[in-house]
Formats: C-alpha cells, structure tokens, sequence
C-alpha cells in the first residue's frame, strides 16, 4: 500500500500545508469583521486542496478547475480588502 507522500507527491502536500496554514490565519482574522466572504475564502482553499490532490487524468478539467479556484480566492480577497480600506 502506497503512502500518501507517494500517490500525491510532496509538492503538492507543501501547497496543500501552506493553503491551509495561510488560510486558517486570514480566515480568522476575517470572520470576525466579514463572516461570508470568509466562509466563503476557507471553502476555496479547502475546494482547491481537494483539486490539488486530486487524480490528474480528468481531460485537463481538474487543471482548469484548480485554476478558476484560485481566480476566486484572489478575487474574494480583493474584495476583502477593498471594503476593509473604504
């Protein structure tokens, strides 16, 4: 039985660590003042951990997936930021 480290790779588990590290830190800073758009930012991270390690042969649609997951999390944060500095 392969481990973990050997179906997924250490990369991607370095990304999924620091997604959910970086995450848990702007996600508790934010719920207090933005509950939903931090409700909302913690379901992207854990929506692109789960993509992240996710079997690669889906036709490039885990890809792309992945990578409108992480258009949102950035538009989500700019939002956050835009209506905590107006």
């Amino acid at each position: 039985m392969k481990t973990i480290f050997a179906r997924v790779g250490i990369g991607p588990m370095l990304f999924a660590a620091g997604m959910l590290v970086g995450g848990a830190t702007t996600g508790a800073a934010l719920a207090e003042r933005q509950p939903h758009m931090g409700s909302a930012l913690a379901n992207l991270q854990r929506a692109a951990y789960q993509l992240n390690v996710a079997q690669r042969d889906k036709g490039g649609h885990r890809a792309a997936a992945l990578n409108l997951t992480n258009q949102a999390i950035a538009q989500v944060r700019a939002g956050i930021a835009y209506d905590n500095h107006k």
